[in-house]
């Protein structure tokens, strides 16, 4: 009974939040716009203690018609560029440190970035101390907010729709907060967390994705009070064999809504991301040290939460680096109800060994060791048979995941300019030896075998080569010298 009204209290709370952050009055963004982040959560927690960074600097205003990306150009370090509503048709790439972008909402007017699916990207940063929040993103091919290697970001308070691969992708940052979006239309992951450290998920709402929420190759990471629906797959914690960080742990997924995830999954053929069963709710595949608890778990009609080892994924190839296998799991008290109404096949043929028609709650195929669960008999499951009772019974103690202090700006040059290009722009499309977005490296290393040069034209300006996979945006904005750089690294990466 305590657990089932703090889930009805969570409700109220949740959805109290989602309409009071959504839309600010012009004079509510006006009184807030200079504030340093931590104070605007000042009386409530010290979450965003760690993301008070930036000096005050000017104020730069863009008005329709005008151009972000211009605005961008004149910014410094510590400036605040506020945009108001109107119709931008362009791609902003933020390369400085302390940078706020800032929309201001007039009666429901929003600032919006329009790509017209022509344009890849809406907002690309690989600076340090990066805020943006209050924009609607749409139509665009590749990526609604991507960050190519930045450390101490808030994404915040964002509209994103139909924005191709990725609606929000922190891809190689430390230190970052995505709250209060709502994302869907998205062909991949709705929220993407792709090889980050310290990063807080929050309040988001995401429907009509493939997945909801993403973290992959990822540590540190609290899930939390966010709504996931209508998506093929729910929450998501991965660990995808050869990319450059081999690890994912020490995760936290809770307080979240995950309903009805019974969509379609409209993934790119070939993709992993197009083998994700629909009708799943939460799946931790090869992750370890995962906690699940206190989440709404109800209507996936595969199963309501998975744990898996790699063999659950096509296309994963072995990387020995990567442990394939979940270890110390732990499932804590849930609400679970109705779930695995229309499994799979092979979820149905093991259900039947147990004499059920209906998919499970909680399924474990797999390796894995060291997990355990409050109360399995709580649940229908399969798989748990070696499961032990968990000692801890709740993460009360962990308010958030974010650093006390900002990360210093790192300096970066020479090849280790291009390692850091490599593994903060290619590598969240270009794993080593498995397809995702792109071609595998070692594809790419066969075609161009001792031609860095070569890799470094067609970042610039790449053409569309091969059908089945998609067109890759150009990288022109990365400096030549920062091409060639990445180019040489590419061909030299082994695993």
């Amino acid at each position: 009974m305590k657990t089932l009204l703090k889930l009805l209290l969570a409700v109220c709370i949740f959805a109290a939040g989602i309409f009071t952050s959504r839309f600010l009055w012009p004079e509510k963004v006006a009184s807030t716009a200079q504030a340093p982040v931590a104070k605007l959560f000042q009386g409530a927690t010290k979450r965003s203690s760690g993301m008070n960074n930036t000096k005050e600097g000017k104020v730069i205003e863009v008005r329709n018609g005008e151009s972000i990306q211009q605005a961008v150009t004149k910014a410094a370090p510590g400036d605040l560029i506020r945009v108001y509503p109107g119709t931008y048709k362009e791609t902003v790439y933020i390369d400085k440190d302390g940078i706020t972008i800032q929309g201001v909402i007039i009666k429901d007017e929003w600032p919006t970035l329009e790509g017209d699916k022509k344009l890849n990207d809406a907002f690309l940063y690989s600076g340090n101390n990066f805020t943006v929040e209050n924009f609607r993103i749409q139509n665009f091919k590749g990526n609604g907010i991507m960050g190519q290697g930045g450390n101490n970001y808030v994404l915040r308070n964002n509209w994103i729709i139909n924005a191709g691969v990725y609606g929000i992708f922190p891809e190689f940052g430390t230190n970052g907060l995505i709250e209060h979006n709502i994302l869907t239309g998205i062909e991949d992951a709705a929220i993407y967390v792709g090889m980050c450290d310290n990063i807080d998920v929050r309040h988001n709402q995401v429907y009509g994705n493939v997945a909801g929420i993403e973290i992959e190759n990822s540590r540190h990471a609290l899930v939390e009070d966010n709504y996931t629906y209508d998506n093929a797959g729910g929450i998501l914690a991965f660990i995808t064999p050869g990319l450059p960080v081999k690890t994912a742990y020490d995760i936290i997924i809770r307080n979240n809504y995950v309903l009805n995830n019974n969509h379609v999954n409209f993934g790119a053929a070939g993709s992993i991301v197009s083998q994700l069963p629909a009708g799943s709710g939460v799946i931790v595949m090869a992750a370890d040290d995962v906690i699940i608890e206190n989440n709404f778990i109800s209507g996936n009609n595969n199963s309501g939460i998975t744990i898996t080892d790699h063999k659950y994924g096509a296309n994963l190839s072995n990387d020995p680096e990567s442990d394939p296998n979940p270890d110390r799991i732990q499932i804590l008290d849930n609400f679970m109800t109705d779930n695995g109404n229309k499994p799979i096949d092979r979820v149905k043929a093991l259900m039947a060994t147990q004499m059920s028609t209906k998919g499970p709650d909680i399924l474990a195929v797999g390796g894995g060791s060291g997990s355990c669960i409050r109360d399995k008999n709580r649940y229908r499951s399969f798989g748990l048979d070696n499961y032990s009772q968990c000692m801890m019974a709740s993460t009360d103690s962990i308010i958030s995941y974010l650093l006390a202090k900002p990360l210093e700006s790192p300096v970066v040059s020479g090849e280790m300019k291009g390692k850091m290009a490599f593994y903060g722009v290619c590598s969240g499309c270009h794993a080593f030896s498995v397809r995702m977005v792109g071609p595998p490296t070692i594809t790419i290393q066969a075609l161009y075998k001792d031609n860095p040069q070569g890799i470094a034209d067609y970042i610039n300006k790449p053409t569309h080569k091969r059908a089945d996979y998609p067109e890759m945006p150009p990288q022109n904005y990365l400096t030549p010298e920062t091409r060639v750089a990445v180019a040489k690294f590419m061909l030299s990466v082994t695993k």
